[in-house]
């Protein structure tokens, strides 16, 4: 997280590598829906990029990651960051629709 509080790909990542990761219900039951296993989840973070930053979220502000399965999968994982305790907190994951977007990177208008 930078001066602004804003999140910073580099402390989920370190969190990550860490084992700091706290995961939500939602992401839990979002994972499972999509048959998403979490190393996968991890990996698609790990080597993702953020594509869209949530500051005004409470109580941390988050980013929606894009990354790729080990298969090549795209997968879309909303993370925040509890910069006290250096926590990354996975809020949600899923495989972006593709009606829905761009190169799973660009929301359609």
């Amino acid at each position: 997280m930078n001066a602004k509080g804003q999140v910073e790909l580099v402390d989920i990542k370190g969190a990550i590598q860490a084992g700091k990761v706290r995961i939500t219900d939602h992401a839990y039951e979002e994972a499972n829906a999509d048959r998403l296993k979490f190393d996968e989840i991890y990996f698609s973070a790990m080597n993702g990029v953020v594509i869209e930053e949530y500051q005004d979220d409470s109580p941390f502000p988050s980013v929606l990651i894009f990354g790729q399965t080990f298969c090549s999968d795209p997968v879309h994982s909303v993370w925040a960051y509890n910069k006290k305790n250096q926590w990354a907190v996975l809020i949600t994951v899923y495989r972006p629709d593709p009606n829905l977007w761009i190169d799973c990177k660009l929301r359609k208008k």
